[in-house]
């Protein structure tokens, strides 16, 4: 896969197996703000929204081992997509692992999938290092092909400004 630029930091977007996508992006933020970005409702419905026309009527988060997230997502067109998983475990600020399941919208066949985000901070700046196991090959790469790369990029790119906002 290529990897995606933006003007200060890269998001760097590869496939270390036949089920896993991983993305590594930095920020110019420490990994506590990140963290917190990452985990409150009120700032992920901010920048976790993908490309443009997006908003996020419903962001629920129950920031605990068991406990769940919906986020729901919404198109000027009308479109939703809805995804909603568990945690399993959380390390804060440093790691957080749920499943993940799009209930509808255009990534929900690729059934539950497991998330493993890791942040680690070097002078200030905070590395995210996600790496998503798949059911499936076929699951993995309908992901991929479904252009998630660019939305992943759109909301890094919102989470950055919103880093800068709050240091």
């Amino acid at each position: 896969m290529k990897n995606t630029s933006t003007s200060t930091n890269e998001l760097k977007v590869t496939t270390p197996s036949d089920r896993e996508i991983m993305l590594v992006r930095s920020f110019d933020a420490p990994r506590h703000l990140v963290f917190e970005a990452m985990t409150r409702p009120e700032l992920v419905r901010r920048w976790l929204l993908g490309p443009p026309g997006w908003t996020m009527p419903i962001c629920e988060i129950d920031l605990r081992v068991g406990g769940s997230f919906r986020y729901l997502w919404r198109h000027a067109d009308g479109n939703e997509m809805q995804m909603s998983g568990v945690y399993r475990e959380i390390e804060a600020p440093g790691c957080l692992v749920n499943t993940e399941r799009f209930d509808h919208g255009c990534a929900a066949q690729a059934g539950e999938s497991l998330g493993t985000a890791v942040l680690t901070e070097k002078d200030g700046k905070t590395t995210v290092t996600t790496t998503v196991l798949y059911p499936t090959k076929e699951a993995r790469d309908g992901v991929i092909a479904s252009g998630m790369e660019h939305g992943v990029k759109a909301g890094y790119d919102r989470l950055e400004e919103i880093l800068a906002e709050r240091l």
